[in-house]
């Protein structure tokens, strides 16, 4: 997946935004204010595609255990947030959507009930 793919992936889910809040650099996805995905555009452009997402402590063991290019989230929480590394080739296309769908819906759990019946 190249950078445009995950932006429109992300941007498909249901009350999600993106901004800049930290430099031009790091695209952020955010649902109700929330970030489920980061990723450096720098990185994009040298050529090393990664995104950071977020993950249950458990299923990231597992992740991190079998796949070479999942490793804990770089200047983020390593127990809840993974990198993928995708310009390393070995992830596909629907793992990454996959685990999109999860960082989203892992935010969207801890969204107060109010909240998470804005976004249905």
């Amino acid at each position: 997946m190249n950078i445009e793919q995950i932006r429109a992936y992300c941007l498909s889910k249901k009350g999600t935004t993106e901004d800049f809040p930290f430099d031009e650099d790091t695209l952020v996805f955010k649902v109700a204010g929330k970030m489920f995905a980061l990723a450096s555009l720098k990185w994009w452009e040298r050529g090393e595609a990664a995104i950071n997402l977020k993950a249950d402590p458990e299923y990231s063991e597992t992740l991190r255990a079998e796949y070479n290019s999942i490793r804990p989230g770089y200047h983020m929480s390593k127990k809840h947030w993974n990198t993928l590394y995708l310009h390393e080739g070995e992830l596909s296309a629907q793992l990454v959507k996959s685990l999109i769908d999860h960082s989203y819906e892992m935010v969207v759990k801890g969204l107060s009930k109010k909240v998470r019946d804005t976004l249905v």
